[in-house]
């Protein structure tokens, strides 16, 4: 690993404000479904929330990078009025790019019916650069939308603490899948499933 690349990576835990352990697998309790391994959601096994369910997420905008199946300019998570899948990785993170192929055959299945976007809260076009960012996502084979949650504002309004992590989101702005840490294609379509049935 290069020193720039884990630099980045500890500046970007910092921005967080160590909520979590960087590639553990570990997801905030508030989240988790009480699962040992972080692979909880905040839905019930119905798909129905308690009487604590989390109210809809304050959107935010992020810029885009020019990457394969991405594009320049802007996009706003989650979207409005339709369901979002929020993929958090980093270029410096081992398991993140391990599940790349998983999150590449979920796209292909079920990401017609989201919008379905990779975010890095690295400090693209500061200390990393955009070509960085496109260079990993052209070795990982990413073709879906990337962004750059710079200030690392949808990380903190999302609860995101370790890497790599995904957010399932139904359409009224509410998350219905939270979790850490590496997942098959199947779970990554189940968890957005459950964004898709609300």
């Amino acid at each position: 690993m290069r020193r720039r690349d884990l630099l980045a990576g500890v500046a970007s835990v910092g921005v967080l404000g160590g909520a979590g352990v960087v590639a553990s697998g570990g997801v905030p309790d508030s989240l988790d479904g009480s699962a040992p391994d972080g692979r909880g959601d905040v839905a019930d096994e119905n798909g129905g929330g308690g009487d604590d369910e989390p109210g809809p997420v304050e959107p935010v905008t992020l810029q885009t990078v020019d990457a394969p199946g991405s594009r320049d300019g802007e996009v706003t998570l989650p979207a409005p009025d339709r369901p979002t899948f929020v993929d958090f990785f980093g270029t410096w993170c081992p398991p993140c790019a391990e599940q790349m192929p998983d999150l590449a055959a979920a796209h292909e299945r079920i990401g017609d019916e989201v919008l379905f976007v990779s975010v890095t809260t690295e400090p693209v076009g500061e200390a990393v650069s955009e070509e960085t960012i496109v260079e990993w996502w052209n070795e990982h084979d990413g073709d879906w939308l990337v962004a750059a949650d710079i200030a690392a504002e949808l990380a903190a309004r999302l609860n995101v603490g370790g890497y790599p992590s995904a957010r399932a989101i139904d359409a009224s702005g509410r998350v219905r899948w939270a979790t850490s840490g590496t997942h098959t294609a199947e779970e990554f379509v189940e968890g957005i499933e459950r964004a898709l049935d609300q």
